[in-house]
């Protein structure tokens, strides 16, 4: 019999069919978190262990270059995950910052946990596999857009990934993600604003 309502499913979909078993295992290996907005849960620098699935909420990582500016990497809302992936896969210190720019409700799971999983439940490994897969395809298509787009299409390809997100995200966030100024941000929204594209 399955428990629909498990966290299992929020993570790992509801076109899994897990046992209860496999479902208590499962979530005996996630831990919730809590975090008030704010709140930097991961510094550079440090050793990364774990990486989360945000059940509610939205974080940004990002990178402070030696100049101190900010460059905001990705932002993960319900139900994106989100580390610093260079740290977490290498088992190395962390290049990133994570920070909960909304309070957020999180499930944090270390890499040998989620070997764990894999091993005893081969079908996670599949699904989560496919998943990081389209994660790196996206990872992808920002760099080309950032090498071959204007400012005003990124914005709009950020619009459509991140729909409802500028309500809790300040604008130097949006701009830093961008690669623009929070002067050019406000221009591009001006301009869609007139011509209503």
């Amino acid at each position: 019999m399955q428990e629909t309502n498990s966290i299992v499913y929020e993570i790992y979909s509801k076109e899994l069919s897990f046992t209860k078993r496999e479902i208590l295992f499962i979530e005996s290996k996630y831990e919730r978190v809590q975090f008030e907005k704010g709140t930097i849960i991961l510094k550079s620098g440090k050793f990364i262990k774990h990486q989360y699935f945000v059940f509610d909420g939205c974080l940004r990582t990002f990178l402070i270059s030696k100049s101190g500016k900010e460059h905001t990497i990705q932002f993960a809302i319900k139900n994106w995950w989100i580390s610093d992936y260079i740290g977490y896969f290498s088992e190395s210190k962390a290049v990133l910052n994570i920070e909960c720019i909304q309070e957020a409700t999180l499930y944090k799971i270390s890499k040998d946990d989620m070997e764990e999983i894999y091993a005893k439940i081969p079908k996670t490994e599949s699904y989560i596999r496919k998943k990081l897969e389209r994660s790196f395809a996206s990872f992808q298509k920002r760099i080309l857009a950032n090498l071959s787009q204007s400012a005003k299409e990124r914005y709009l390809n950020f619009t459509q990934e991140y729909p409802n997100i500028e309500q809790y995200v300040k604008n130097y966030h949006i701009a830093s993600y961008l690669g623009i100024t929070t002067e050019s941000l406000s221009r591009i929204r001006k301009e869609i604003a007139k011509s209503g594209s």
